[in-house]
């Protein structure tokens, strides 16, 4: 039993490969993928419009929360995930590395 194409005698220019098609298609997918971002990240409905300082009505986050009828209140302080450990403190270590 002898493999198909090895000891046949047929060169290399002979074989019936296929295979080419799945890459070719991958290919053009990505392709076509990176053309569309580009053109949504960079078209031209995606132009900034800045906006001088001057224009704004209030200069603070909390101004404006204000005055569009919110109640600003600070936040309550977080408690501590892990209590600390009964007992005395560590110790520093018997010999400290220099530096």
């Amino acid at each position: 039993m002898q493999a198909h194409g090895i000891s046949d005698g047929r060169s290399i220019k002979h074989r019936n490969r296929h295979g080419g098609t799945p890459l070719l298609i991958a290919a053009l997918v990505a392709i076509i993928g990176v053309l569309g971002m580009l053109m949504v990240d960079h078209g031209p409905w995606s132009k900034p419009k800045v906006q001088p300082a001057a224009s704004a009505n209030y200069s603070t986050t909390g101004e404006a929360a204000r005055a569009a009828g919110a109640k600003v209140m600070p936040t309550e302080p977080k408690t501590p995930i892990e209590p600390d450990p009964p007992g005395p403190k560590p110790a520093q270590p018997a010999n400290p590395s220099t530096p």
